[in-house]
């Protein structure tokens, strides 16, 4: 399951990114991604933001599907599916 969460970690680290230019967009009205790829309809632009856009839909599962074993008290009652046992408070 090591593709799983190289996956999920490139994901997130998508997702920061996205979120990152939201924030400055919002704030600054900067858009940090458009500056760095030449302008928000280049192609270059157009594919990073589809890519945060797909790692956003991809965190998505890991949000809902690992939600249990973030829990420490899961930690250690995690089988290979990921399914917790824990505590329960965590549910």
């Amino acid at each position: 399951m090591k593709c799983c969460k190289v996956t999920a970690a490139i994901s997130l680290a998508l997702v920061v990114i996205g979120a990152l230019n939201w924030g400055l967009w919002g704030f600054f009205q900067f858009d940090l991604v458009a500056w760095l790829c030449g302008g928000n309809t280049s192609m270059l632009s157009r594919f990073v933001y589809g890519l945060v856009g797909v790692a956003g839909v991809l965190s998505i599962r890991v949000l809902l599907c690992c939600k249990k074993c973030a829990c420490p008290c899961h930690k250690e009652s995690c089988d290979k599916d990921g399914k917790g046992k824990g505590c329960g408070s965590c549910r």
